[in-house]
């Protein structure tokens, strides 16, 4: 997949993968600016028979498809620790469906259900004034004036974003709703909904701060040795007058979960580390079936990842 050519896309990709460095300290050579801490592990996606209605993707028509989920913490340091209740939340899962060689479609999503802004420039902003804020100096600072006159960047900052016992006890949610066409032709949009098998588990702040370092992982690595993880997937359905391209704005609870599949995951990716600084996941779902709602983020963010991963495939040459 190419950069755009346009040199203020450009310029977008480069300054908020730039900002994003500059608020965490790095660039850290072959990591990611944001989530840099994760594992990559392997496993099997099968369809749901319901999810034939929604669309007509290649993955639904296949009794199943190999998949790489990437499960990390939030902050884009590498060593961020899984309890710090500030840069490990909110958690990330992306995940590959493998239709062919050198043919996928991906999703990407976060534990949190909703974006703090609607553009990318709104969100190179927001990246900037934090940068730019020192909470010793007077108040408001940059980024108290920014979520001051952005409420869902307020609600984003202000939301719960707990520590869960396991990555195989949290939920995720995809940032952006994207456009379903089945076989027929007829569309609908919606969300997709990451739900672990086994439900969702918390720790408190106490129980939190008693953990390793490393705990989420550490428990990773054995469970998936062990046995199995599952996570169900789902589509939250839109309806009429639901704002589709807007991923600050939350679709009502009572919306219908349509069951799109389920996803096993039973091995760790060999060649770990090699294999998270080569696989690129894009925000766009690029297959037949499936297509961008018209978001605004999603362009940006498939820049970002893409700049983001030939830097990080260049770093892991050396």
């Amino acid at each position: 997949m190419p950069l755009p050519t346009d040199e203020k896309a450009l310029a977008l990709g480069h300054g908020l993968l730039e900002t994003l460095d500059k608020i965490f300290g790095g660039p850290y050579p072959g990591h990611r600016p944001a989530h840099a801490k994760g594992a990559l592990l392997t496993g099997t996606f099968v369809p749901a028979p319901e999810a034939a209605s929604l669309t007509r993707a290649p993955h639904i028509q296949r009794s199943s498809t190999p998949v790489s989920m990437r499960l990390s913490d939030s902050a884009g340091i590498p060593s961020v620790p899984d309890n710090d209740p500030q840069g490990a939340s909110p958690r990330g899962c992306a995940i590959r469906f493998h239709l062919a060689e050198h043919v996928h479609t991906d999703i990407v999503s976060h534990s949190h259900d909703g974006f703090p802004v609607r553009t990318a420039e709104e969100f190179l902003e927001f990246l900037t004034a934090i940068t730019a804020s020192d909470p010793s100096k007077p108040h408001p600072n940059p980024v108290e004036q920014f979520v001051g006159t952005h409420p869902a960047a307020l609600a984003f900052v202000q939301a719960p974003k707990p520590i869960p016992t396991s990555f195989a006890k949290e939920h995720f949610f995809a940032v952006n709703a994207f456009k379903f066409i089945n076989a027929d032709g007829a569309v609908r949009y919606g969300r997709y909904r990451i739900v672990p098998e086994l439900g969702t588990e918390y720790l408190d702040a106490e129980a939190a701060a008693a953990k390793t370092p490393n705990f989420l992982f550490d428990e990773l690595f054995e469970w998936i040795a062990a046995g199995p993880i599952k996570f169900q997937v789902f589509i939250q359905l839109s309806e009429e007058g639901d704002v589709v391209d807007d991923a600050t704005i939350h679709w009502p609870e009572d919306r219908k979960l349509l069951k799109f599949g389920e996803i096993t995951l039973d091995a760790l990716t060999p060649n770990n580390e090699a294999e998270q600084r080569q696989i690129i996941f894009d925000p766009i779902p690029r297959v037949d079936g499936i297509e961008s709602s018209g978001d605004p983020l999603l362009e940006p963010r498939a820049t970002v990842y893409l700049m983001s991963g030939r830097r990080r495939r260049a770093a892991g040459q050396h």
